[in-house]
């Protein structure tokens, strides 16, 4: 398996030059950036240093120090430490362990520590998603969205695609994210919905995202194996177990996970696919896998799917046309190609067979969406996601200039206060989006300072990296490319391109395993330190409040969602407080100055003992109201003054009073 760097004389002067300019790079931002904070505004002069020392952001701040140190160990020519001990030579032999070729055995011991250091990752993983979850307690979802993907996932536990709408009342049971024309729905695809269904059953749908968190960290480091060795595979796999970001989005209901999951199947066994394309034999069993796992992902964000499988896509459309896999640097021809003694075109029929094992899950998914389509919205090309847009929310129609679009279309169930939200997509607007995507991202996956570096080392060796590796960076630009016609940045700013994280994380890996390298073939025996105390200071950053410098990404995450979470839950337990154990309708009057809490939230078959109603003041008849649900108390609850009104008892309880 080809690694991303070569042991030459070359290849060295190549990483030094690439380590110093992503140095000079992130030295550069960071001292600009310290700048600009020490000659800001404060109220107190006198508190200077501790101000800039106490960092909100932790972006650059502590890892100024650490930059800086760079330029000392560089110098140092002996070792710093004695003699390391047979065991770290033993352990260090084990990172190096990579991907056999597919002609040659493998000892069992190889497989068996691949197993151990994936179960850790995943163990890992795991470990992250419930240490949040126990931050958050028993509290409700935070995001409309959540509550959506949960409708769904009941909707299918009940047997069901939809269900019908509210025979007298349709209009007082809308639902965000939910179409509510003829038929109840989910305005979502399935994939996340089927994913959450079986771990809702068992009583707690969170644990479906904790188990995807688990099992991307498990995959990712079966990925860097691919690419590099255990080493990349095992550091790019904790990373993501350890990911703040990644550990917060583990406890959204939101269809991010389970895409995560299909997405890097699907990359792993298309690697394990071109792998053996290189050797001669192309496996239709791999691309298979492949087209499960990226059908899988389609179903739960089609355009994440179609953004990070593009270069993928790509590469097997030109194979399929030549027959040509492209030799990586370092392998050589065996199987098919020793047979023809030569790096020849592969059979057209087996390049066809191939072509329709990985097409054919795909096919299969796109079968299903078609069906879903037909029973919700009654159009096999008309999607729930589609209509909705088109009936709810028009001016987050997808594209360029989608608020002028949308005002030309504007219904009478347009959700104003919602719609108008919406900004209109400009260049302009579209290029402040990519740029705050990016440095989300950077902040969410690992931190802005490392990823900086990355990216800068990736550039200068570029033509040092395998294939593979192009095609996992080409994932991450493709992916930021399909959501620039889309003009909001996202959640907390990324959450359009969450999915590039892994392949970060996966950079960040390769990066640092070249470097390495570089650093021990060129006698520099300062610098391993140096990065050890990178990597220490960004997990410090990431997941350590340390008082009064920073407070921790992940704290700083956790807040954040926490705080709809909170407003969800005193709701909830103010309304159940109130109505007592009797069936009720609650008619919500949405607070005009909250667009993105709304608590109009129902189960799909609208039969639990306590409903929730939109009410629309000068619109919703509260008479009719009351006539429509004569075995349910009617309440009133008007959001932005915190006031909950009896209007009508149930005709079926004449002895009870209010």
């Amino acid at each position: 398996m080809t690694d991303v760097n070569e042991a030459s004389h070359s290849g060295r002067t190549r990483w030094f030059a690439a380590f110093w300019i992503a140095w000079l790079v992130a030295t550069g931002l960071t001292l600009a950036n310290e700048l600009f904070r020490w000659i800001g505004p404060e109220e107190d002069a006198t508190a200077g240093a501790i101000r800039w020392w106490s960092d909100p952001t932790t972006d650059w701040t502590p890892f100024l120090p650490v930059l800086l140190l760079a330029v000392p160990l560089w110098f140092v020519r002996r070792p710093l430490v004695a003699p390391a001990p047979r065991i770290w030579t033993v352990f260090c032999r084990w990172m190096s362990e990579t991907c056999p070729a597919s002609d040659r055995p493998v000892p069992k011991a190889q497989h068996v520590r691949a197993l151990l250091f994936s179960g850790i990752v995943a163990a890992a993983g795991l470990a992250m998603s419930v240490s949040v979850a126990h931050r958050f307690g028993d509290l409700p979802p935070a995001y409309h969205d959540e509550y959506s993907y949960l409708f769904q996932t009941k909707t299918f536990l009940a047997g069901r695609l939809s269900f019908p709408s509210h025979p007298a009342m349709p209009e007082l049971f809308d639902q965000m994210h939910v179409l509510n024309e003829g038929r109840f729905a989910s305005r979502y695809f399935p994939g996340a919905g089927l994913w959450m269904a079986p771990f809702l059953a068992m009583g707690n749908a969170w644990w479906g995202h904790w188990t995807a968190h688990a099992l991307a960290s498990f995959l990712v480091f079966w990925i860097g194996r691919h690419l590099a060795n255990n080493g990349v595979g095992l550091l790019a796999g904790l990373l993501v177990a350890l990911s703040p970001g990644v550990g917060l989005f583990s406890n959204l209901l939101l269809a991010h996970h389970p895409t995560l999951v299909g997405l890097l199947v699907f990359v792993v066994t298309f690697l394990k696919f071109r792998l053996s394309v290189r050797h001669g034999e192309p496996s239709w069993g791999w691309a298979f896998v492949a087209g499960t796992g990226l059908s899988f992902a389609m179903l739960c964000r089609p355009m994440t799917a179609a953004g990070v499988g593009l270069p993928f896509g790509v590469w097997f459309g030109w194979w399929l046309l030549t027959g040509r896999g492209g030799s990586s640097r370092g392998t050589q021809p065996v199987g098919l190609e020793a047979q023809h003694g030569r790096w020849g075109p592969q059979p057209v029929g087996l390049r066809v067979r191939t072509a329709v094992a990985l097409c054919a899950p795909l096919v299969a998914g796109f079968a299903g969406l078609l069906c879903l389509d037909q029973a919700v919205t009654g159009d096999p090309l008309l999607t729930p996601y589609q209509q909705y847009t088109d009936i709810y929310t028009p001016r987050h129609v997808y594209g360029f200039n989608n608020r002028a679009r949308g005002e030309t279309r504007l219904g009478p169930k347009v959700l104003e206060n919602y719609d108008v939200w919406a900004e209109n997509l400009t260049p302009g607007l579209a290029a402040r989006n990519i740029w705050r995507r990016f440095v989300s991202s950077f902040r969410w996956t690992l931190g802005i300072v490392p990823l900086i570096m990355t990216t800068m080392v990736f550039l200068v060796t570029a033509d040092r990296w395998s294939r593979d590796w192009w095609l996992i960076a080409a994932a991450i630009l493709s992916l930021h490319a399909v959501h620039v016609p889309y003009w909001f940045e996202g959640i907390m700013g990324w959450h359009y391109v969450f999915e590039s994280a892994p392949f970060w994380l996966l950079l960040f890996a390769g990066a640092a395993n070249g470097l390495l390298r570089a650093w021990k073939e060129g006698d520099r025996p300062g610098m391993p330190l140096w990065g050890g105390t990178l990597l220490t200071v960004v997990l410090l950053a990431n997941l350590v409040t340390i008082l009064p410098l920073w407070p921790a990404r992940i704290d700083v995450g956790v807040e954040e969602v926490a705080f709809p979470r909170l407003r969800y839950d005193s709701f909830q337990k103010t309304v159940a407080r109130i109505v007592g154990e009797r069936p009720a309708l609650v008619l919500v009057e949405a607070d005009p100055a909250d667009r993105h809490i709304d608590y109009v939230v129902n189960s799909p078959g609208l039969d639990d003992r306590v409903l929730f109603g939109r009410y629309r003041p000068g619109e919703t008849d509260t008479e009719a109201v009351v006539e429509a649900f004569p075995d349910r108390d009617v309440w009133l609850a008007q959001i932005a003054t915190g006031e909950i009104t009896l209007l009508s008892r149930s005709r079926h309880r004449p002895g009870d009073s209010p």
